[in-house]
């Protein structure tokens, strides 16, 4: 394990609770963590925002059978990103 790899997770779990697309995040803390170790995988290989949003809106309607707006995904990708790049730069998470 990385350092720094729990609170990476963590920080991740939270945009995505925030986000809640299915409306659970207040009764079920780990209800993405599904979502997790894919995106962490997609971000440290230098998944780009269409990359990440083209994932979360898969993610939606296939896994979560939710027709997800055409925008969902998207904005939360750019959020992603925009941790993923502070936090790399805080943290030396993100190998470059």
């Amino acid at each position: 394990m990385r350092p720094g790899t729990d609170a990476t997770e963590n920080n991740l779990r939270h945009l995505l609770n925030e986000w809640d697309p299915i409306g659970v995040a207040d009764e079920v803390q780990d209800g993405y963590d599904c979502m997790l170790v894919p995106l962490l995988q997609r971000l440290r290989g230098g998944a780009d925002q269409t990359e990440i949003g083209e994932f979360l809106r898969h993610e939606l309607e296939d896994h979560f059978d939710l027709t997800s707006l055409p925008s969902e995904p998207e904005a939360m990708a750019a959020r992603v990103i925009s941790w993923w790049t502070a936090a790399g730069k805080a943290d030396g998470i993100r190998s470059v």
